[in-house]
């Protein structure tokens, strides 16, 4: 065991600078760098990073839960070595914490996927790459170099579209592939739907699509079919009008993202039809647990099942030979009024029982939070909104600061806690119902 000193360190540069007048940049506390976030991002991109499905009250449920499972410190234990490490199928981790798959993060800062592999790169954590990132996956993993990298897929209703990106993560060195179930129908984002705001309908967060030789062959063909006059998609739903503004934005954005020259992509109808296409094979709604085997075929990595929020589906997860899930409500932006992804992470880990890593997100805002989420059964936890509003105020180094003080925090927690490694975070860490009871 080798002493971190990642959270005084951490604390010190910071005060050291203070000293001589210079503040963080981005700031530490969570409610100060959501506002300096917001004021760094459009309208739009605000509303769909920040917003989480109806009332929000899932989103508000996550990190209220939190308060339900109280810390309790341990005093007088020798913590001057402490360790962070863990294993998770087979790789040794500096820190239980990854990046989690965001999609779309060019809103956030034009460097996009390539600013978080730096980040992810200098910290030596795991970056889980999203089916909707806004780079394509193979430019991600060289920029991550031997940096840890898994592959997040949105299994679309191609299933040989699925295979395809699939084979590309595993030939770019992805070590794991997360299936995110929760989101085969995009949930009710008010926020969004008042700015009548989607961004792949812009091009935007569809790179791994439009560098996909599968996704290409289904837009060339629905040029073909339009073109034969057998695509009813040719007819438009409305008379033609004088194009607005806004349509001619949307436009230049398609046009922009996709392969080639703006001139010639203005000209030609891939690129609409690209984004068309898109809206056709995303998402699935079809998926069932039978679906599972034919990704065993298509990998030989490990698969992990991101969005349980019940025993009933861990427990069916486990009789289909996954790998490992992720207890997540997806940051509350699929299902209004869901279980606290805490909650269900209180349920969840004691049923699977170690049979399979237990990895939790949803809710996290603070390095207490990953301890918390640890002590209820956690192998590991990930990480999106806080590092994304530290890439939106100050693009790589930004996000590299969240993470790096995310895990100062959790260090810092772990030895005022008695603790000296992630292996010894247990729910004897925790106040008891009985101690909660007296207290109330």
């Amino acid at each position: 065991m080798q002493p971190t000193g990642v959270g005084r360190a951490v604390q010190a540069a910071i005060y050291s600078a203070g000293a001589y007048g210079h503040r963080p940049r981005v700031p530490v506390e969570p409610a100060a760098l959501y506002a300096a976030a917001r004021r760094r991002m459009s309208r739009q991109a605000w509303a769909y990073v920040a917003g989480s499905a109806g009332m929000q009250r899932t989103d508000e449920a996550n990190q209220a839960a939190f308060q339900r499972y109280p810390i309790v410190p341990r005093m007088l234990r020798d913590v001057r070595e402490r360790s962070l490490e863990v294993t998770l199928f087979g790789y040794d981790l500096r820190a239980p914490v990854l990046f989690a798959p965001v999609g779309v993060l060019e809103m956030a800062h034009r460097d996009a996927e390539r600013a978080v592999a730096t980040a992810a790169r200098a910290l030596r954590l795991p970056m889980v790459l999203s089916t909707q990132g806004s780079v394509p996956m193979e430019e991600t993993a060289q920029a991550l170099g031997a940096n840890p990298m898994w592959f997040q897929l949105y299994w679309s209703n191609s299933d040989d579209l699925a295979a395809s990106l699939v084979r590309r993560a595993e030939a770019s060195g992805a070590q794991a592939i997360v299936v995110t179930l929760d989101t085969h129908v995009l949930g009710w984002r008010t926020k969004d739907l008042d700015l009548g705001y989607l961004p792949f309908a812009q091009g935007q967060g569809i790179a791994q699509y439009l560098s996909d030789p599968v996704f290409l062959d289904l837009v060339r063909a629905r040029v073909d079919r339009r073109a034969a006059g057998s695509d009813d998609l040719d007819a438009p739903a409305t008379p033609a009008q004088r194009p607005t503004p806004a349509a001619i934005r949307t436009l230049v954005s398609i046009s922009r993202h996709y392969p080639g020259s703006l001139r010639d992509n203005l000209r030609s109808p891939l690129p609409r039809a690209a984004v068309e296409t898109f809206l056709d094979v995303f998402p699935s709604p079809g998926l069932t647990w039978d679906d599972l085997a034919k990704l065993r075929d298509w990998t030989r990595l490990p698969i992990v099942l991101k969005g349980i929020q019940s025993v009933e589906d861990a427990e069916t997860a486990l009789d289909h030979g996954v790998d490992g899930i992720v207890v997540s409500n997806h940051g509350g932006r699929q299902v209004d009024g869901a279980v606290a992804s805490l909650d269900a992470l209180n349920a969840v880990a004691p049923a699977v029982g170690g049979r399979v890593p237990v990895l939790f997100d949803s809710g996290i805002r603070g390095g207490a939070d990953i301890f918390t989420a640890l002590a209820l059964g956690a192998s590991a936890v990930l990480i999106g909104r806080p590092w994304l509003y530290g890439l939106a105020i100050d693009g790589a180094s930004g996000a590299q600061a969240v993470m790096e003080r995310l895990v100062a925090e959790l260090d810092l927690t772990m030895a005022l806690c008695g603790i000296a490694s992630v292996e010894q975070v247990t729910r004897d860490c925790l106040a008891s119902d009985t101690l909660i009871s007296a207290e109330r």
